[in-house]
């Protein structure tokens, strides 16, 4: 067997001004064939495990480009368009192949394209022809359209929320694309429109609970290959955001119709219940005071990279320093130009220094203060699960009694490597800041005595009863307020 695998993975965030460009891919990952690391990035499992599997099955394993940026804005037109191509590129080199199995994120928005990753598996499938077996590994919060599901034979999903599955599902995928090429199943793809948009983690119930319900159908009934979520990204403001339920089954497409409505409608009777609740930042700092045994973790949710913001809001910093809380770490504020400026200043130099809130209206004012750069380090990284996570330059500035990391590289706070990298123990700390919605918990649920849920600002569209989509379906809950009617009830 001959089996092509690539990667072309971003999360676009369609309000955020942070455009991103080919630059952005080689900060975060660029791997051209053969050269993309051991350890997996996010959506690029399916070339690590694929490498795995066809080493035992001693199979042909043709890898092209795996290239993977953090979640920001729209994508640049040209940057979209030489990445696919040039994948297209090394597909067409490559053929004829049995079997083409991609990692994509399935949120990507371009300049000129709202659905990059439609087009990108309509040209795929163009290339191939119908008979050659086409899947994908994708990202939950994603946008499933109808061109993706005429375009491919069939996806799985991360299933948890953190991600901590993405190597798991990769697995899936193959296990799948394996007994499809060797004849033991057919896989047929169902899939069931929601009509609705939320937010899903998996770390509290009901979702925890609706998960590994999905678990146990899929270990109980041998005709079921796999069964996913498509969350629904409610920042991106494209015509098909919304969840969606999917059900892989060996041949029975009628049953998997019917299970995926099933699970769909499971789903939106519990609509409204699933977000973890949250405070503001008045509320977070006095709830976290109140709590004598550190670290307590506060979440500054809404200002994640992760989801596409800047991540330089300094809503949250600004109450801490207002309130004179000390001994606190802040992980992390994206300010490129204060890390040069400390690079340049060196360790142990005590600065004047200007950072964060330069992004966009809602993030806060920037903060001014004498600080002591305390460590510097080129080239930061973090742990995130079976990854690593890039961060970039790095500056730690102490600020009257509190510990701040400054990163050249927007990336959400995975884990509290992020903290030691910079020669903090956040162990040591009363109170730990990071910015990320939920991906952050099975890593800092490990240290925490208690994590805080902070709404601070507005850095993210959160509310979709009330962002201001142009381009979004308005026939979906919360924007309507009930559009399966009695079929829901």
């Amino acid at each position: 067997m001959r089996i092509f695998t690539a990667a072309l993975a971003t999360e676009t965030n369609t309000f955020s001004p942070i455009c991103v460009d080919r630059r952005a891919f080689e900060e975060s990952l660029y791997a051209p064939p053969g050269e993309h690391p051991d350890t997996p990035t996010l959506c690029t499992a399916p070339i690590t495990v694929g490498r795995k599997v066809c080493a035992q099955k001693g199979w042909t394993l043709i890898e092209g480009t795996a290239a993977w940026a953090d979640p920001a804005g729209l994508l640049n037109r040209e940057a979209y368009e030489s990445l696919r191509d040039e994948i297209l590129g090394q597909l067409q080199a490559a053929m004829p192949v049995d079997a083409v199995v991609l990692g994509l994120h399935g949120a990507m928005v371009a300049d000129g394209c709202l659905d990059c990753e439609g087009d990108f598996l309509s040209r795929v499938r163009a290339l191939v022809g119908p008979d050659i077996l086409v899947c994908a590994e994708l990202d939950p919060h994603s946008h499933l359209t109808e061109k993706r599901v005429a375009a491919a034979d069939f996806f799985v999903v991360f299933k948890e929320f953190p991600h901590t599955d993405f190597v798991d599902r990769a697995e899936d995928l193959w296990r799948i694309t394996v007994d499809t090429l060797e004849g033991r199943v057919k896989p047929v793809m169902s899939v069931f429109d929601c009509r609705m948009i939320d937010v899903f983690p998996t770390s509290r119930e009901p979702m925890r609970a609706f998960v590994d319900k999905m678990k146990q159908i899929e270990a109980d009934d041998a005709d079921v290959l796999s069964l996913s979520v498509i969350h629904g990204f409610m920042a991106g403001d494209v015509p098909e955001m919304g969840t969606k339920t999917i059900a892989i089954t060996d041949g029975k497409a009628e049953k998997g119709a019917h299970l995926a409505r099933t699970l769909g409608l499971e789903l939106f009777s519990k609509r409204g219940t699933f977000m973890m609740p949250s405070m503001d930042e008045k509320q977070a700092v006095t709830q976290a005071l109140a709590i004598e045994k550190g670290p307590v973790v506060i979440a500054d949710m809404w200002d994640n990279p992760g989801g596409g913001t800047a991540g330089d809001a300094t809503v949250l910093l600004g109450e801490l320093l207002v309130r004179s809380v000390t001994n606190v770490a802040v992980g992390m504020i994206w300010d490129p130009i204060a890390v040069q400026i400390c690079m340049a200043a060196g360790e142990g130099a005590e600065i004047p220094l200007r950072f964060g809130a330069k992004s966009a209206p809602g993030t806060g004012k920037p903060i001014d203060g004498l600080v002591k750069v305390v460590k510097l380090v080129r080239n930061a990284e973090m742990r995130f699960g079976d990854s690593i996570a890039p961060f970039g330059d790095a500056a730690h500035i102490h600020l009257d009694g509190i510990d701040v990391i400054l990163s050249s590289v927007r990336v959400q706070s995975y884990d509290p490597s992020l903290y030691t990298a910079l020669g903090i123990d956040p162990t040591q700390k009363q109170l730990l800041v990071i910015k990320s919605t939920n991906h952050f918990y099975a890593a800092f649920s490990r240290i925490a005595t208690e994590i805080l849920y902070c709404s601070a600002g507005s850095p993210y569209p959160n509310n979709p009863a009330t962002n201001p989509y142009r381009r979004a379906r308005r026939d979906i809950w919360p924007i309507m307020a009930d559009p399966h009617g009695t079929e829901a009830a």
